[in-house]
């Protein structure tokens, strides 16, 4: 599989469980919906049923600040979506395409995309992380 299209899959992954608790969540689901009748057409009512109680799993997690669940269903449907491009490569331009549409825009018409990052340390490891700029001052 073309690692473009890999990481479109994870891109959508994330894009699709962030915006299942949002105003945008309708037109995801049936954008997601259309990709899949069109593509897998004998798939497409259970995968809007799975995308349904993703979506209830989902809001429940960011109701408790439940991070961890929310990672994981990213993970699936970037497994499920990655599947879905191994299968038919020519689905990866409407995916690009319903992303491009739904992808949140900032008050300045820049895109926000949304930076994950987990580290673990053990002993008297350091770790630095940043979305950006990271300035480091020795002591």
């Amino acid at each position: 599989m073309e690692p473009e299209a890999v990481l479109l899959a994870q891109s959508a992954g994330i894009t699709l469980v962030t915006l299942m608790t949002t105003d945008a969540w309708h037109r995801t689901r049936e954008g997601i919906a259309q990709l899949w009748r069109r593509t897998q057409p004998d798939r497409a009512e259970a995968v809007l049923a799975e995308l349904e109680v993703t979506r209830e799993d989902a809001v429940a997690a960011g109701e408790t600040g439940d991070q961890e669940t929310i990672g994981e269903l990213r993970l699936e449907w970037q497994g499920r979506l990655r599947r879905l491009l191994a299968a038919h490569p020519d689905a990866a331009v409407e995916l690009r395409g319903l992303l491009d549409e739904l992808e949140p825009r900032g008050s300045a018409g820049l895109s926000i995309n949304a930076i994950t990052q987990r580290a673990d340390a053990s002993g008297r490891a350091r770790i630095y992380q940043a979305g950006r700029d990271q300035h480091i001052a020795g002591r």
